[in-house]
């Protein structure tokens, strides 16, 4: 406190000289590297004030600081575009998903723009980068045993043809009883749920009533890595950095035990699957959308590891 009131006495002279920028900015050996991420906004929509100050504005506010105190800082986020939402947009729009993707991502960069958020990149998850980092992340879960095969009763609609994602289903919450609960979570309760719990189920598509129908797909393992997370989880909660709504939510997971996840659907709109028996799929999203933030960032300098494997720095 008394050096800043020292500098605030002394005036702007005082001030050390502004950080030169950098192109592409990276970590810098023994200086303080910040890297700033914000949620990335799903792009089948305009963004709109909640969009901004939910994550963006906040984040952006967090950057100028870190800038203001001479700190070197990356600053990256993009558009969310795979998943089933992108598809039922586009059908409404009559569009195809990469198409209704160019269109929109170009109106939420405008937006951004002119809101003059600071960006260092603004990317987007539909790129060969984020192919890749996935596929990598995938092939090393899949060496190392964290991976797991199984049969899942998924609906299907005979009318379309196809099996129903989770947005493409809609019927009544087998909890609450909500009349309009999607096949991936129930608004209402706010609980998970798969699709083939919902009761009157409906296709969004044609509102035929789809069928159960066993697929083979592949589960995240998280049993297996409980043990290791919780561990985890007890040291940085020691360190006091996590909310206490962060660490009610996560300890109501640990208590009822971790489940195997499933991190395939059989869509075509997504990242591709590279094993045999399942290149007719693409990740889910839940798996896939989270690197986006490394692919986004790898699509703006190909160091992109320096930031997203240097604890250190």
């Amino acid at each position: 406190i008394a050096a800043a009131v020292d500098i605030w006495a002394r005036g702007p002279a005082a001030l050390p000289p502004p950080r030169q920028p950098r192109t592409p900015v990276l970590p810098v050996e023994g200086e303080r590297n910040v890297l700033i991420t914000s949620a990335l906004p799903y792009v089948n929509n305009v963004p709109h004030l909640g969009n901004i100050i939910g994550c963006v504005l906040s984040a952006d506010t967090f950057a100028r600081y870190c800038r203001l105190r001479n700190w070197n800082t990356l600053f990256v986020c993009g558009t969310d575009e795979y998943g089933t939402a992108t598809e039922t947009r586009a059908l409404e729009e009559g569009l195809s998903p990469q198409e209704l993707c160019d269109r929109y991502h170009a109106v939420h960069a405008d937006v951004y723009t002119w809101f003059c958020i600071s960006f260092d990149h603004f990317g987007r998850t539909t790129t060969p980068q984020q192919t890749r980092i996935a596929q990598d992340i995938f092939q090393r879960l899949l060496a190392r045993g964290f991976l797991l095969q199984d049969t899942m009763e998924q609906l299907r609609c005979e009318s379309c043809r196809r099996y129903l994602a989770d947005r493409f289903v809609e019927g009544t919450c087998p909890f609450c009883g909500y009349a309009e609960a999607r096949g991936d979570q129930c608004d209402k309760c706010g609980k998970l749920i798969n699709a083939v719990e919902l009761k009157n189920p409906q296709c969004k598509l044609c509102r035929g009533t789809p069928v159960v129908t066993p697929t083979q797909h592949l589960f995240l393992d998280l049993p297996k890595l409980e043990g290791q997370l919780e561990a985890w989880l007890e040291r940085t909660w020691a360190a006091g950095d996590w909310t206490a709504n962060a660490r009610h939510i996560t300890r109501t997971w640990l208590r009822d035990g971790l489940k195997p996840r499933c991190i395939t659907r059989d869509l075509t709109w997504g990242t591709p699957v590279p094993l045999d028996g399942f290149r007719d799929k693409v990740f889910y999203v839940w798996f896939d959308a989270p690197i986006g933030y490394l692919s986004i960032t790898a699509n703006y300098t190909d160091q992109w590891e320096r930031w997203w494997k240097n604890p250190q720095q």
